[in-house]
């Protein structure tokens, strides 16, 4: 797994490294010199453009420009002040290195004039803005980025696109858009998700010393993104002596009158999943909906209120079911009542594996007073417990409805408030967004974000079932819960991307997706064990 830093910590993981021998100056020069190969490695590059902005950052660009000239390539370094006017000392230092090198810098162009240089580049490197930017560009930068977003060149980023903040993901209004972005010492949590999917293109982490990997893992990162290969340990082993029975048997609780299709499609993405067994419970008054939608899978009708939810009379049948069942989900369609939140209730206190989505979350908000940290005995329980929020239902859990989480970090800090109220190994939080981060109350774990084609309704409760079959799937063994929601969600991107390539990425329903899940958990299972092989090779 790869190691995600905030940016207060990347900056402790650079002092410690000083204090280890590694000077700020040498830093610089490294991560100057990583930028370089980068381009190097592009092959065929004849004209660079740097674009060097007034900090650290810009000298990273200085010590490129002049490694780049060195290797024969022909570089102009861009800045908006002379290399002797620059305040800060390393990069006045570096940028002065650079000209006695033999570069002759632009200094403050117009805007033809940068346009015009920028047309005859194969290259650009960003180096304007760092790690530390946020609010909007100011002069003369937004304009460089206009430039160079209009160009055809190639673009590479260093640490970060400037206009970019690393720790949110938030773009300001100028944010340039790079092909690549290589970013310093170790992966920020900005480059991951919201805005950074769509301007860091592919990123490449240069650790710059030996001693990175230890002292990064040191500063506790607020995250781990995982490789394919360390999905190994969330497979079961493959075998020919199953029945529908051994391979777990999942019931989906939900659906109302007015909403039957989200428990519907939940319940087809369990068995798609490979649950041997899949129950739907539905309020009556959508039973003969959902039977027309589900050949192989049962449907008990239950008590319903007046509205078409389910009655608190529904709560022990839910439970007599449960007592069969080797997973259970609640909540896709099922509306927010008394009747739904005493079965949510009830089957938070049952002993079987749980899946919480949807209108179960929102009634597990309605118990808590939308405050579900200060009532940690409630999903204290000694079977596992996945809770599946997108960030408006996370905001609801955690006392922030009118302020859900708007960021990466937002989303993991409102999830590690609710797992470590809790304190118990049992439960996860899987906080949807851009990017999904997997919390246990041990770490946070990153699965490789899906493609925008999961952006539909019902995407949710497809994840929801297939979540609940993996738990089925692997009931009464040990697993790393984290790890194995963090899988599910990896096969639910790939299922997305296999969808968005049959019938077009805007027309993706949840339904397409549901129909290629068992497509994309075995390429998803043969590149985990193809990565494996290839490690160990």
């Amino acid at each position: 797994m790869q190691p995600v830093l905030n940016i207060e910590d990347v900056k402790c993981v650079e002092v410690a490294l000083t204090r280890e021998g590694v000077s700020v100056s040498e830093l610089m020069h490294r991560a100057g010199c990583a930028a370089a190969q980068e381009v190097l490695e592009l092959g065929d590059v004849d004209n660079v453009v740097v674009l060097a902005g007034l900090g650290n950052n810009g000298g990273d660009g200085w010590v490129a420009a002049e490694a780049l000239k060195t290797h024969g390539a022909n570089v102009t370094v861009v800045t908006p002040v002379s290399p002797d006017e620059i305040a800060g000392d390393l990069a006045r230092q570096v940028a002065q290195s650079a000209v006695r090198s033999g570069i002759d810098p632009v200094v403050g162009p117009a805007r033809d004039e940068l346009e015009c240089l920028l047309a005859t580049s194969d290259v650009v490197l960003d180096c304007m803005l760092g790690t530390g930017f946020h609010g909007e560009v100011r002069a003369p930068f937004d304009i460089w980025i206009q430039c160079v977003n209009a160009c055809s060149a190639q673009v590479i980023s260093v640490d970060v696109p400037s206009g970019l903040s690393a720790q949110t993901g938030h773009a300001a209004k100028d944010c340039a858009v790079a092909d690549m972005t290589v970013t310093m010492l170790a992966l920020k949590p900005g480059l991951l998700a919201d805005d950074g999917r769509d301007v860091c293109g592919a990123i490449v982490v240069a650790p710059l010393a030996e001693q990175t990997e230890r002292l990064v893992v040191d500063a506790d990162p607020v995250a781990w993104r995982t490789d394919l290969a360390d999905y190994l340990g969330a497979l079961r082993p493959a075998s020919q002596a199953v029945d529908k029975f051994t391979r777990g048997s999942v019931l989906v609780v939900g659906g109302s009158r007015r909403f039957p299709g989200a428990a519907v499609m939940a319940a087809r993405a369990a068995a798609r999943m490979g649950a041997g067994y899949v129950t739907l419970a539905v309020p009556a008054s959508a039973a003969y909906a959902a039977q027309a939608h589900l050949l192989e899978v049962p449907v008990v009708p239950l008590p319903e209120d007046a509205e078409g939810a389910f009655s608190a009379e529904a709560r022990d049948v839910v439970l007599r079911l449960a007592e069969r069942a080797s997973a259970v989900l609640v909540g896709p369609g099922m509306r927010v009542t008394g009747g739904t939140a005493s079965i949510v209730s009830a089957l938070l206190e049952a002993d079987v594996p749980l899946v919480v989505d949807a209108d179960g979350l929102n009634c597990l908000s309605r118990l808590t007073n939308g405050s579900l940290p200060d009532f940690p005995e409630i999903t204290r329980r000694r079977m596992p417990l996945v809770l599946t929020p997108h960030r408006h239902e996370l905001g609801r859990l955690v006392g922030a409805a009118d302020a859900a989480p708007d960021s990466l970090v937002a989303q993991l800090e409102a999830a590690r408030r609710i797992v470590w109220s809790d304190g118990g190994s049992e439960l996860v939080v899987v906080s949807k967004g851009t990017a999904t981060g997997c919390v246990s109350v041990e770490r946070a774990i990153l699965p490789k974000p899906g493609p925008a084609s999961l952006a539909t309704a019902g995407s949710g409760d497809v994840l929801a079932g297939m979540m609940a079959s993996a738990l089925a799937q692997r009931a009464g063994e040990e697993a790393d819960l984290a790890l194995l929601a963090s899988y599910v969600c990896e096969v639910h991107g790939y299922a997305g991307s296999l969808a968005a390539e049959r019938v077009g990425s805007r027309a993706v329903m949840a339904t397409d997706v549901i129909d290629v899940i068992g497509l994309a958990a075995d390429a998803v299972e043969e590149h985990v064990m193809y990565s494996d092989e290839a490690g160990r090779d």
